[in-house]
């Protein structure tokens, strides 16, 4: 029963990450594409606002296929949670809990889903189970380290003058 319910947990989790990932680069599924999500980046104090985005959209992208299919785990699961702290911290930070009001609940949500199944374990219904893949406690912690250098980057990363001309100019070249 624990095996089926982490499949099922990693899966839905997964794919929704996807989802959400995808609305970002290509603007699928109702999102608003690389042009609209780069300018939201930006008005978030993330410039320039089209390379956050669409390393945010990979990043879901990824991390929800690694982990919707129990591949490299931990893996996917840390990029997952380095992902959705920085939206945490850099989107919904001073909002009260909930979405309804701009908060971080589903930010939240998602990361306590990536440290279940991290610390559980992708389970027997997974790719690393079924070619008997075990993934390094180095390489762990190497993508440990490189998901809080994102997040401590979002937090302190300065938008630079050449950084919002770049992104005035495209936006200039987008409208003509």
């Amino acid at each position: 029963m624990i095996d089926a319910a982490l499949l099922i947990l990693r899966v839905v989790a997964g794919a929704l990450l996807v989802g959400h990932g995808v609305q970002k680069l290509f603007g699928w599924l109702g999102g608003p594409g690389l042009a609209g999500a780069g300018t939201w980046f930006e008005s978030i104090g993330l410039w320039p606002g089209r390379r956050w985005a669409a390393l945010a959209g990979l990043t879901e992208v990824g991390s929800g296929l690694l982990m919707a299919l129990g591949f490299l785990n931990p893996i996917g699961p840390i990029a997952v949670m380095a992902a959705m702290a920085t939206a945490a911290l850099k989107a919904h930070r001073g909002k009260p809990i909930w979405a309804m009001a701009g908060g971080p609940e589903l930010s939240l949500t998602y990361m306590l889903v990536a440290l279940a199944v991290a610390l559980a374990g992708p389970g027997a219904y997974s790719v690393d189970a079924a070619i008997g893949l075990h993934v390094p406690a180095a390489l762990t912690g190497l993508a440990v380290l490189a998901g809080v250098a994102g997040v401590i980057t979002s937090l302190v990363w300065p938008p630079t003058r050449a950084d919002r001309a770049v992104s005035d100019a495209g936006r200039r070249d987008r409208a003509a």
